[in-house]
């Protein structure tokens, strides 16, 4: 590893890539490819923890066989001591782990090559009291960190504690600036374009009333109608662009949006517990999308929405008994509406089921983990 006459070269180097980033995982893959270069160490990963707990493989480099095969499973599962030392607090600087709990159970079972790895460095990743994961370092037959090597660790993790509180308040500044010009559109669009519609709705009927011939009677009464739907196409709108009353959960928000749909929608909730709003949000979009074709297309009134949450996962399904379409879940999905909402489950770790059949109806069942 190098001596004490380069550590401030590497933080120097290790501060230039975290400055330069804006995605935070690409961020993190390219500062462990760069830190493990330049100290010699061979094999790194870095856990991203939630305040739950539950941790996430953020970025890996040079992992032995053992520890990435299956998509690197071993890493995504289980517990190991780092991650509980850290949980439970007793891990608060950089650390020797004499021996991988991970690994050890690789040699045990004999599940793959470990290429003489064994021991690693633990070092939490932190901005002053805020915790982020913890970073893993080591190399074959390295069994044993420095003091002087384990304060170079702890440096750098400190930057890319510092860099990781950066981007999370950059992206919530930003979602927070995306919400502000969403409700203006809103406010917009309800103050000018609907009451234009609303007026040229009401001028049509004055029309229609002191219309001479039946001719010119169902010119202004097609005007009328066109002027009601364009109305109604808008509130639609705005209700996407400013979801009234998601404040009050998704229940609340997708009975109010089924309500001005005039869709009869029965809803039964069951397990309690308060969901992350970036789950709110796709499970209000997805909602509102399979609403949306509820109203366009089944042909049916009544709609049935369940919501099921558990500890660590919730599952939302919408029913129609309205016209149903054929479905085939091995080809393509037929419209741009329904590939956004399994885009959106997808963009959280989810996944979107369908089940259809022309005359029967069609049910979506979104499952999203928490």
């Amino acid at each position: 590893m190098a001596g004490n006459d380069s550590h401030i070269g590497i933080l120097k180097e290790i501060a230039e890539l975290l400055n330069e980033g804006t995605e935070l995982n690409r961020v993190l893959t390219e500062v462990l490819r760069r830190l493990l270069h330049i100290t010699g160490l061979e094999t790194g990963w870095i856990f991203l923890i939630d305040n739950d707990g539950k941790y996430q493989l953020a970025a890996k480099e040079e992992l032995p066989p053992a520890l990435s095969l299956n998509h690197c499973a071993p890493m995504c599962e289980g517990g190991c001591w780092c991650v509980d030392r850290y949980n439970d607090g007793r891990l608060n600087k950089a650390t020797n782990i004499f021996e991988c709990k991970r690994l050890e159970e690789a040699i045990e079972n004999q599940t793959g090559d470990t290429n003489g790895l064994t021991h690693h460095a633990t070092v939490p990743l932190r901005a002053g009291e805020e915790k982020f994961g913890v970073m893993n370092v080591g190399s074959p037959h390295k069994t044993h960190f420095k003091q002087d090597e384990l304060a170079l660790l702890e440096s750098v993790a400190f930057q890319i504690g510092t860099a990781i509180k950066r981007l999370r308040l950059a992206q919530q500044e930003q979602e927070l600036a995306l919400a502000a010009e969403r409700n203006r559109l809103a406010r917009d669009l309800h103050d000018s374009v609907n009451q234009l519609l609303f007026s040229l709705s009401l001028t049509a009927r004055a029309g229609m009333e002191m219309a001479g011939t039946s001719e010119l009677k169902d010119t202004f009464s097609y005007i009328q109608n066109l002027a009601q739907e364009a109305q109604g196409e808008m509130r639609a709108l705005i209700w996407q662009l400013r979801p009234r009353g998601l404040e009050n959960g998704i229940i609340f928000a997708l009975s109010g949006y089924a309500e001005m749909l005039d869709l009869e929608m029965e809803t039964k909730v069951s397990g309690a517990a308060s969901l992350p709003g970036k789950v709110e949000e796709v499970l209000w979009r997805i909602g509102q999308e399979a609403l949306g074709n509820c109203k366009k297309h089944a042909q049916e009134k009544k709609v049935e929405l369940e919501l099921e949450i558990t500890s660590g996962m919730v599952e939302m399904s919408i029913r129609d008994k309205g016209r149903g379409f054929n479905y085939d879940p091995d080809k393509v999905l037929p419209s741009l509406g329904l590939k956004s909402m399994q885009t959106r489950a997808a963009s959280l770790g989810g996944s979107l089921e369908i089940a259809s059949k022309h005359g029967e109806g069609t049910l979506v069942i979104v499952k999203i983990p928490i």
